[in-house]
């Protein structure tokens, strides 16, 4: 009901505005000065709303009110010379316009393209409803603003973390999992996550307090998939080929044999130049890897890329990668995007061509 008043109160107000000026008889002469000064009033308004001086909602307000004046006070100039009586018909129909018409036709725009109906939602319920499908920055400032409140809530740390991850925000990624790690306690999922973000955060590169997160967590795990993996990549960047392809295969060795991420360490070995063994050992529980961890690999290694394209041998290992996880369609994106690439080296896509073919993927 409340607004409803108000409503009506600003509707009043706004008749008056116009029915006021209307009121007035004066003469000729006078009526031809206020036609000056309206106008006046007029540039006044322009130029303050230029100068910043008045917002444009307070702008509008006023011309409208100073041309209203403005139009009544023309209109009285230019009948002065008339009779009085077409002087008065015309502010008793510029009355009920302004009585009957003006209110008519904002109750009926309102009734047609508002909603009447529709409940009260104040800002702070607004804010708490669910955001729409997909909102995550939405989701973010909230996880954000409640870990601002409880900077020890770990989980909230952790659930964070890989959202940073994909979303690019490595500094922030590295961070959220240093203070899950710390509030949570050390365990080998943790220690790998933490050091194949800093991974990411250095373009790739495993640093060496890195390889020692990944060394720590293999400790921690024996036979974790993601720190044995990034140690491969380690003694590679490091000059070490052999150890590398040492690395990978005594993983292979030690994986069930249903492993999904069996294709990703076998085509490594062969880009090394190494033979992966075709049949692998009686499954290791430990050595199990979950598909969160099958997709982080998978998923650093897009990261990588997506920081610095210019690793064509990656570019080859993330197509492979994505064909063993059986998704075809972002397989053939990747190598969309080394084509274009390395588009000026002829050598470089015939490789591409080749891998494609050979994995059945079809052509770009």
């Amino acid at each position: 009901m409340g607004i409803w008043l108000a409503i009506a109160a600003m509707t009043c107000a706004a008749v008056f505005a116009v029915l006021i000026p209307l009121s007035r008889r004066t003469a000729g002469g006078a009526d031809a000065r206020d036609v000056a000064v309206y106008k006046d009033q007029l540039a006044e308004v322009d130029r303050d709303a230029a100068a910043g001086l008045i917002g444009p909602a307070e702008a509008e307000a006023a011309r409208i009110e100073v041309s209203r004046r403005l139009i009544a006070a023309a209109e009285r100039a230019g009948a002065a010379g008339t009779s009085g009586e077409g002087t008065s018909r015309r502010r008793r129909i510029a009355a009920v316009a302004a009585i009957i018409v003006v209110p008519a036709v904002a109750a009926l725009t309102y009734g047609l393209r508002g909603q009447p109906g529709y409940p009260a939602q104040p800002l702070a319920e607004r804010q708490r409803a669910a955001p729409q499908q997909g909102d995550l920055a939405t989701l973010i400032g909230r996880i954000e603003a409640h870990l601002a409140a409880n900077p020890e809530d770990g989980r909230g740390w952790e659930v964070v973390a890989p959202v940073y991850l994909r979303m690019g925000r490595l500094p922030d990624a590295v961070r959220a999992y240093s203070n899950a790690m710390r509030l949570l306690g050390v365990t080998a999922d943790r220690q790998a996550d933490l050091a194949e973000a800093q991974t990411i955060a250095a373009g790739g590169v495993v640093s060496a307090e890195a390889k020692a997160g990944f060394e720590r967590a293999l400790a921690l795990g024996p036979g974790h998939p993601k720190a044995g993996y990034f140690l491969g990549l380690a003694a590679e960047q490091d000059g070490k080929p052999e150890e590398a392809k040492a690395q990978w295969t005594r993983m292979i060795g030690e994986a069930p044999a249903d492993a999904p991420w069996l294709g990703l360490l076998r085509s490594e070995i062969a880009r090394l130049g190494g033979t992966p063994p075709a049949a692998v050992a009686a499954p290791a529980p430990a050595a199990t890897p979950g598909a969160a961890q099958i997709r982080a690999m998978v998923d650093g290694l897009a990261q990588r890329l997506a920081a610095d394209g210019s690793d064509f041998d990656s570019w080859l290992r993330l197509v492979r990668s994505y064909v063993v996880l059986g998704e075809g369609d972002k397989a053939r994106e990747a190598a969309a995007s080394a084509r274009r690439l390395f588009a000026a080296e002829p050598e470089k896509i015939a490789r591409l061509d080749s891998l494609v073919n050979e994995l059945g993927i079809g052509g770009s």
